[in-house]
């Protein structure tokens, strides 16, 4: 065959190894796979896309794979960004922190060179820090940006690339089109500029150690039940795992500041890259928490907690009537905490006149009720922390509203506007503080969630996520929700369709008159259906996973109601999805 008709990404991969600026252990892994044409393909034959969740993907070289050089390609978009907004911009700077995965402080470290070599100051961390500590230093240092090295909750084999703006949001979709259209210009992926060694102690600086010290006095200020706490804070039986994640030292130091006791999983305790005790470290899993749970069970604790790699979700596993641990979802602990903030805030005259919630579209239904029992108004946004975010940067500005809780069904929780995105350690602060105000008042965290159903109603949420492999995945994905599209189904068994809504439009569709009107949202590839019992049917693609991922909120009279109503709903939906897909 002759060089012209080969195929593009082998001839990428051929000048890849070609080419002498490629270090010793890429070539070393490119030539392991010479053989394999599949894996060529999948390492060259396509880009890791950039967008407002930064980059995600499997480690390993090539330009479908996180390595130093996708990372310096990045960073190099990135750094012609802010060398574009100004002298001003540059020298405030961009703060990086890393977690504990593989090649995390190596991707931090190449990020750091590249800024560096275009004269931007950097503030590196000198050992791993959570997604909150990162968004909170980007604003206490007052940097231009933020770049956080890490995969989240993601199996050991990947890792990832974010980046945050100015206000400890993750970027905005309007700068990230911007830094993705220098980004796709660098061709060259190893032509990324090196520091000279003045340039590295010029600009390379680390984290200073008074931004953590005020990092935790904000979370203090966020305490909710300070006499309960004294009260059984010392005694508390509780475990904690970190996960082999970054969460450990913030959520442990908080903790002992406050005064509450935890019993920590030692063996989890260590930044160990293979999470060699869980099969994924996703916290949300009760299986993640398996070795928390079994000392749980020897200390006689009710509540087991633990954060993901990089703390910005956390899992709750309680025990039940039965006296055996059972994992809640991320909605059951939404709507513990909101419960929770919204009855301490109340109790203390201290829930402002203007109080606002904010939650993802696809997070529980029950989260209204509870909003609307306290006078508070709720909003819904896209799925993504970063538009919870741009909630609070916008009433921090009109003061139309006071913010004092968002959540996600997916383990993301925050209090406080300290940082803009998820908070597992203040999360855990609280979750933790919630066991003392239970333990104070005679009761436990798994009695106040069977009150909640018993005073609003049971809801029953559930999200299934179908996996899809290859080069092609993500737009396979988004071809089967634009296929619903097309023909809204009006019922789904017995239960019908109130209205339907198309968020890549903007656009509602009432689907008894036909009338269509705005959401009023941030346009999203994702069809939602409302029903007329008040439950729920979303599906979307997911933005970080070749995922395809649907969410129900069942509502019902009971557990047994919802959970036949969800079998129907389900059954019901991957008929339609089966139709779709022929």
């Amino acid at each position: 065959m002759a060089n012209s008709e080969k195929p593009a990404y082998i001839s990428l991969y051929e000048s890849w190894l070609a080419d002498g600026r490629l270090n010793a252990e890429a070539k070393r892994e490119l030539l392991s796979i010479k053989d394999n044409n599949e894996e060529i393909e999948y390492s060259f034959g396509a880009e890791l896309e950039f967008g407002t969740a930064g980059l995600r993907g499997i480690i390993g070289y090539g330009t479908n794979k996180m390595n130093v050089y996708t990372v310096g390609r990045a960073t190099q978009g990135l750094s012609q960004f802010i060398v574009g907004l100004g002298a001003e911009a540059m020298e405030r700077g961009v703060a990086i922190s890393y977690d504990t995965r593989h090649k995390s402080r190596e991707f931090a470290e190449a990020a750091a060179n590249v800024l560096a070599a275009n004269n931007i100051k950097v503030y590196l961390y000198s050992d791993v820090h959570p997604v909150p500590m990162l968004s909170f230093a980007v604003r206490c240092l007052n940097t231009i940006a933020g770049i956080m090295i890490t995969a989240s909750h993601n199996p050991k084999i990947y890792n990832g690339y974010k980046v945050y703006g100015a206000d400890g949001a993750q970027m905005s979709v309007e700068d990230t089109k911007t830094v993705y259209d220098y980004i796709t210009k660098i061709t060259d992926y190893l032509s990324c500029p090196t520091p000279t060694d003045e340039q590295v102690k010029k600009y390379i600086k680390a984290v200073p150690a008074k931004v953590d010290k005020k990092y935790y006095k904000e979370l203090q200020k966020l305490t909710l039940s300070k006499k309960a706490v004294k009260a059984c804070g010392k005694k508390l039986k509780l475990v904690y795992t970190p996960v082999h994640g970054s969460g450990y030292v913030p959520v442990t130091t908080i903790l002992k500041k406050l005064g509450i006791k935890a019993t920590v999983v030692e063996a989890q305790t260590s930044k160990d890259p293979e999470f060699s005790t869980v099969k994924v470290p996703n916290p949300e899993y009760k299986e993640t928490l398996t070795m928390g749970i079994n000392l749980a069970n020897e200390i006689g604790a009710t509540v087991v907690f633990g954060t993901d790699p990089d703390s910005d979700r956390l899992g709750v596993a309680v025990k039940n009537a039965e006296g055996e641990f059972e994992a809640l979802t991320g909605n059951q602990v939404g709507i513990l905490l909101l419960d929770y903030i919204l009855t301490r805030l109340k109790e203390d005259n201290a829930l402002p006149e203007n109080a606002a919630v904010v939650k993802s579209f696809v997070t529980t239904g029950m989260a209204k009720a509870i909003c609307d029992k306290f006078g508070v108004t709720l909003f819904e946004v896209p799925v993504g922390f970063k538009n919870i975010g741009e909630k609070i940067k916008l009433w921090e500005k009109d003061h139309s509203y006071t913010y004092v809780f968002g959540f996600e069904e997916s383990c993301g929780y925050l209090r406080g506007t300290h940082a803009r995105d998820k908070d597992a350690v203040v999360a855990s602060m609280l979750c933790a503080e919630m066991v003392c105000y239970y333990t104070y008042k005679g009761t436990t965290v798994f009695d106040r969630l069977n009150e909640i159903y018993k005073t609003y109603g049971y809801v029953l949420d559930c999200n299934v996520s179908i996996q899809y492999q290859g080069l092609n995945a993500m737009k396979e994905m988004n071809a089967v929700v634009d296929a619903l599209k097309v023909d809204p189904v009006s019922k789904f068994d017995v239960y019908e369709v109130a209205s339907f809504r198309d968020y890549s439009k903007d656009e509602k569709t009432d689907m008894v008159t036909g009338e269509k009107s705005e959401i009023g949202s941030p346009k999203t590839n994702c069809v939602y259906y409302e029903l007329k019992n008040g439950s729920f049917v979303c599906v979307r693609p997911s933005g970080t996973e070749p995922k395809l991922k649907i969410y129900y909120s069942v509502k019902a009279q009971n557990k047994a109601d919802a959970e036949a109503a969800l079998a129907k709903l389900q059954t019901a939906v991957k008929e339609l999805l089966d139709k779709v897909n022929k």
